[in-house]
């Protein structure tokens, strides 16, 4: 189900909206917004309720990031990745020649998602104020954990993809219905996580951390072979940091720094402000598009490694920079790209407020279902972000203890010249930062409304959820318009369906004021590739 909404505010209007790629995360969102809770407090909300509709892509046991802004101030971000076990020991792989992705070993950073919850509401009440307990936060997510939820095609999909490769016994009572895969339709309970959403709310978020939730936690993991201790929960807390930002001829960009790739989603689009002419066509558009994130790609899988060894990545958004990378850019013939690409699966969501706050906020367990290992006494999957780790020797992403792991997620958020505001992104992997510009180019220079910005066929170069090829996809449509001559340009292109999922669950909401003008517009649009919702009021 997709909806994608317009309103012209008044009055009478609520000035609120949520996107986000399941249905009932967006209502859950919204009923906070209704009920006068700000932004952060919905988003909280609706990554719950996410975490329990939505089990495959996201959950309370792996990462988030966060781009908040406050009209008339600065962006703020929010890093709520995990660092490694400080038992790791690099000898320890050393037989293996990559990293784990499933079982107790693959099991090697903290979750950080519920600390950034906590630090994302600290902000809030500093800022604007909180509305809502915990327990009135939780209380959809529970009441689906409790209730059950309709099984989607996309969880009955993995859950029948991954059900020979996930075998912990947890895992496989949690997940799974009598020992099958779960069939689209279905209805899913998950007591366990209704337990652990019920303490946290009494308890506070801090217990997953340091308290009788951690040492459960850290119990269950121990006993799965994982090397994380409970002093590793205890000494993690999520960050409140510099977002990285690229100016551009329509506004300012903003996204994450390292460990994420936000370096990379800003440099396609500001190499792509610099080449971009008007009278371009869509093959030329395209080409390019493909051409500057090779250039990007090249940056971040050179330099990203954990903030602590990150050298300064806004060097790399100078203007002397971003020419020396657009000199080695071909307007007629494609590079080759051997480049390794990344996994990942993850989902992105975004809201604003009657205060005019908007979020734009990312949440992964990594692959589906994380590593598969499952903390009984929660229904709790953990996340095997580890495997941005590398086990080659002097790797920049070596692995080695209380460090970071490369990540893929980075939300996105766009102050434009014109006092428009946007918050943007999707899941997918290697395809984050190339549908973040597909969106923006669609707004920002062809003018399309949000809505098919969000829609139209999308190209992928590299690999994301479920595909190991890394050639150039374009969807059918795409592909039957411009397929053949971006052949002939050099690119190794391969046609997948419209509206594939590989394609990822894109949203974004653009307000048409730099503050709560109520004379304003908001839209708001989910893709219809999810089973998402796009509300506003």
């Amino acid at each position: 189900m997709t909806q994608t909404t317009q309103t012209h505010l008044n009055n009478d209007a609520k000035n609120i909206a949520m996107t986000a790629p399941h249905s009932a995360a967006s209502e859950a969102g919204m009923a906070v917004l209704r009920a006068g809770g700000n932004a952060v407090e919905a988003m909280v909300a609706a990554a719950a309720t996410i975490s329990v509709v939505y089990p495959h892509m996201t959950g309370l046991g792996g990462d988030g990031f966060w781009l908040i802004h406050k009209p008339g101030e600065k962006p703020v971000a929010i890093d709520a990745s995990g660092f490694s076990a400080a038992a790791i020991d690099f000898s320890d792989y050393a037989q293996q020649v990559e990293m784990p992705t499933r079982g107790g070993r693959a099991c090697v950073t903290v979750a950080g998602a519920v600390s950034g919850w906590q630090t994302a509401l600290d902000w809030a009440n500093k800022q604007v104020g909180n509305h809502l307990s915990l327990s009135e936060l939780f209380a959809n997510a529970i009441d689906h954990c409790q209730q059950g939820v309709v099984v989607t095609e996309s969880l009955a999909k993995t859950s029948k993809a991954k059900f020979d490769e996930l075998t912990n016994v947890a895992y496989q009572a949690t997940f799974l219905n009598q020992g099958q895969p779960l069939q689209a339709g279905d209805s899913f309970q998950q007591p366990q996580m209704a337990q652990l959403l019920t303490s946290l709310a009494q308890n506070g978020l801090a217990d997953f951390y340091q308290g009788d939730i951690a040492q459960k936690i850290a119990k269950a993991l121990a006993e799965q072979g994982s090397a994380l201790s409970a002093d590793d929960l205890a000494n993690y807390s999520a960050l409140q940091v510099e977002p990285l930002s690229a100016e551009t001829s329509h506004g300012t960009l903003f996204n994450l720094g390292a460990p994420t790739q936000g370096i990379a989603s800003l440099l396609i689009l500001a190499l792509f402000d610099r080449l971009y002419q008007a009278d371009w066509d869509e093959l030329q558009s395209v080409h390019h598009l493909v051409e500057v994130t090779k250039q990007a790609f090249r940056v971040r899988n050179q330099f990203v490694t954990d903030p602590n060894d990150c050298p300064d990545l806004s060097q790399f958004l100078t203007p002397e920079s971003l020419q020396k990378l657009l000199s080695e850019v071909s307007s007629d013939q494609a590079m080759p790209w051997p480049n390794k690409a990344e996994l990942g699966d993850t989902i992105w969501m975004g809201a604003t407020d009657a205060n005019g706050v908007m979020v734009s906020y990312i949440q992964s367990l990594y692959w589906e279902f994380g590593s598969g290992v499952v903390i009984p006494e929660y229904g709790l999957v953990w996340n095997n972000r580890g495997v941005g780790f590398s086990l080659q020797e002097g790797h920049l992403n070596q692995l080695r203890p209380k460090a970071k792991p490369f990540h893929t997620l980075n939300p996105a958020l766009c102050l434009f010249k014109d006092g428009r505001r946007m918050v943007y992104g999707t899941m997918g992997g290697e395809g984050q930062p190339q549908t973040q510009a597909a969106i923006f180019h669609r707004i920002a220079n062809l003018h399309w409304p949000v809505d098919k910005a969000v829609a139209e066929a999308r190209w992928l170069l590299g690999r994301t959820w479920g595909i190991s090829k890394d050639n150039l996809k374009l969807e059918s449509s795409l592909y039957q318009h411009i397929g053949q001559a971006m052949i002939e340009l050099g690119h190794d292109v391969e046609e997948v369906a419209d509206l594939s999922e590989m394609m990822g669950h894109a949203g974004a909401i653009l307000r048409s004021d730099s503050n709560a003008n109520l004379n304003s517009t908001i839209t708001a649009a989910t893709d219809p590739r999810s089973d998402g919702a796009a509300l506003v009021e």
